[in-house]
């Protein structure tokens, strides 16, 4: 079964629409308000977004309150999720779902609370991997930049044991490079029940029937839907007419 879902993330520091390149290099390309009234317009399946800074500054609830209320799509927050009364804010503001990251590694109990009170539908994890100098994968800290030494099998399945409603796995080194989604990860949640979402690098509509073959239930991507040309211009679009018009059109072609 093919599934359809096409997740756009939107990336924010300083309250700004910024895009990355492998967790550096940030790249502004505009106003997130702006973004999610374009985004609208063109039925997009679901927002993911990620505020940078909310883990330093504490979330910008304010900034929140405004994307809720002009989105007309299902939002996933990240970023400075750290205790219940956190999320608690998160949905009374709009947002439909919390995705934790590092709060994923060092508050395994915090997981398990969020799914107990809100269920696993409204709760989602991040995790972000990339190769260490040997080509190992390994759980990557954002936070810090630097890799960790998690098991990253082991820290699947931690998560998975909480009950989570979904989970994202972010490839950092292909991160904003647009040069095709890593499908090798999904080789480590075959066994894993829960919906499975594919981050990085995706750079055509047409990898989305590989990665729903191989498992994935929703693609997740941004510079696809940010950057035109080999220049990299900045055309916040998205062209596809949302994921189940996406699906159907390559499978005519």
């Amino acid at each position: 079964m093919i599934n359809s879902r096409v997740i756009v993330h939107l990336l924010i520091k300083d309250g700004k629409l910024i895009k990355t390149r492998r967790f550096g290099k940030n790249k502004y390309v505009g106003d997130p308000i702006n973004a999610i009234k374009i985004f609208n317009e063109k039925a997009v399946d679901e927002l993911v977004i990620t505020d940078m800074t909310a883990t330093k500054n504490g979330i910008d609830y304010a900034l929140v309150h405004k994307m809720a209320t002009e989105a007309f799509i299902p939002i996933c927050y990240s970023g400075g999720v750290k205790t219940e009364a956190d999320a608690h804010k998160l949905f009374k503001l709009g947002v439909e779902k919390v995705c934790l990251t590092s709060a994923a590694i060092s508050n395994k109990p915090l997981l398990k609370q969020l799914v107990e009170i809100y269920g696993s539908q409204s709760v989602v994890v991040n995790i972000n991997v990339k190769k260490n100098f040997f080509g190992k994968l390994k759980v990557f800290d954002a936070e810090r930049k630097k890799n960790t030494s998690l098991n990253l099998i082991e820290h699947i399945n931690s998560v998975v044991d909480a009950d989570i409603g979904e989970l994202i796995l972010t490839d950092v080194d292909k991160d904003g490079e647009l040069c095709g989604l890593n499908l090798e990860l999904l080789k480590y949640v075959e066994n894993v029940s829960m919906p499975v979402v594919i981050n990085g690098g995706m750079k055509s509509a047409n990898e989305l029937v590989d990665a729903s073959m191989k498992g994935a239930s929703a693609v997740m991507a941004g510079s696809c839907f940010v950057f035109h040309g080999p220049h990299r211009a900045v055309l916040i679009s998205y062209p596809f007419g949302g994921g189940y018009k996406i699906m159907k059109d390559i499978k005519n072609k």
